[in-house]
């Protein structure tokens, strides 16, 4: 194993330490009563740190990627073709998507508040069309890909 694999190891396993003594600090302070200062603390720093871990992954996806791209002139084709089928789905999904107000219990507080507008009703509903389409997308790959392998 090279240096860097060992440093990668090593930061892995860091990561992974971390991330279950949150868990376990979050599973240990759970608490009945919803005004629990500690537990509500705990649900915050683990919430924190999936963002954290969050911003890392896809920091270094992204890296990865274009690195790859930058040193295969087919992988950018490849790439650039699918981050314009992305930016489709995401305009399909915008177009689909309505800024009406949702009406189920509970929702009048957080439209009280100014938390959900129409803006962010129509971003939720663009994330959920387009979590639908990639899904229909994904179903279909796997059925074709069957389909064909029948035939071959």
């Amino acid at each position: 194993m090279t240096k860097i694999g060992k440093v990668l190891t090593i930061f892995q396993w860091v990561l992974l330490a971390v991330s279950a003594i949150l868990i376990i600090s979050l599973m240990v302070n759970i608490s009945d009563v919803e005004t629990d200062p500690t537990m509500g603390s705990w649900i915050n720093t683990n919430l924190i740190w999936a963002y954290i871990l969050l911003a890392l992954g896809a920091g270094i996806a992204l890296i990865a990627a274009i690195l790859h791209t930058v040193t295969d002139a087919a992988a950018a084709k490849r790439s650039l073709i699918s981050i314009g089928f992305l930016v489709v789905i995401a305009v399909i999904a915008y177009l689909l998507a309505s800024d009406a107000m949702p009406t189920f219990h509970g929702v009048d507080k957080y439209i009280a508040d100014g938390t959900l507008t129409p803006r962010v009703s129509k971003l939720i509903g663009t994330g959920l069309y387009a979590t639908y389409i990639l899904l229909f997308l994904a179903i279909l790959g796997m059925i074709v890909s069957a389909v064909s392998k029948l035939f071959k």
